[in-house]
């Protein structure tokens, strides 16, 4: 969604809208697949008229047509508090999400008592990150990613938006070969890869266009839209 549907004020354009509801028209799919919690992208489904799955918070939830939780995959409390530690010690912004919010550089007194499915870092600071980054790959049991060039996003391992897409294909009854997958960002690799046809956007991360098939327009630019018009419609 962030840095692809939406552009940089955070709204989904006229022509995205049309197309998608062109391709809806046609019998497509539509899916979100977001790093975004249920909470933050809901309103936006909603406003798509989209009744489709929903894959939220990078794969580690997975919504029905219905707006059920099919699947969920959990991050354990005891590596919350060490991440929320490895945050504190090098002074980094960071958020998480629970399973009923989202939480901004703050945490409840006793994170025990919710269940977690994402951590991220957030930091101008290269060398920070980087130290970050190696401490998590160290643990080996994280699946780690970003969704901008300063942050990192933590889900359990194995998570991510192609597993998502994959059990969604698997509902629908149709093979990973017939999805067209559009992202900007790391979160969005591993679904790029694994769709039929992978799309990047036109801002994307100079890795993501490495790895599509193909490069759209960037997201103030209709990138969506233009790449259903070119494969879909």
């Amino acid at each position: 969604m962030d840095g692809t549907l939406l552009n940089e004020e955070g709204e989904i354009s006229i022509e995205n809208r049309q197309a998608i509801k062109e391709a809806k028209e046609q019998g497509i799919y539509v899916v979100l697949s977001t790093g975004r919690s249920l909470l933050t992208c809901r309103s936006h489904a909603e406003s798509l008229e989209l009744t489709s799955y929903l894959v939220t918070v990078n794969g580690s939830e997975i919504w029905n047509d219905q707006g059920q939780l099919v699947e969920r995959k959990l991050v354990h409390s005891d590596q919350i508090q060490w991440m929320l530690s490895l945050a504190q010690n090098h002074k980094t912004n960071y958020w998480a999400i629970s399973t009923d919010r989202t939480w901004q550089d703050e945490m409840p007194d006793d994170i025990h008592a919710f269940e977690w499915l994402k951590f991220g870092f957030s930091t101008t600071d290269d060398d920070s990150r980087g130290i970050i980054l190696k401490e998590l790959q160290n643990r080996g049991m994280f699946e780690i990613s970003n969704s901008s060039l300063e942050n990192l996003e933590v889900n359990a391992a194995g998570i991510n938006k192609a597993k998502g897409l994959e059990i969604v294909c698997e509902k629908l009854g149709i093979e990973m070969n017939h999805v067209m997958a559009i992202g900007d960002s790391l979160n969005d690799i591993a679904m790029i890869k694994e769709a039929g046809l992978g799309v990047a956007m036109g801002n994307a991360q100079e890795v993501v266009k490495e790895t599509a098939d193909w490069v759209t327009a960037t997201n103030n630019e209709d990138g969506v839209a233009v790449a259903i018009r070119k494969w879909v419609l």
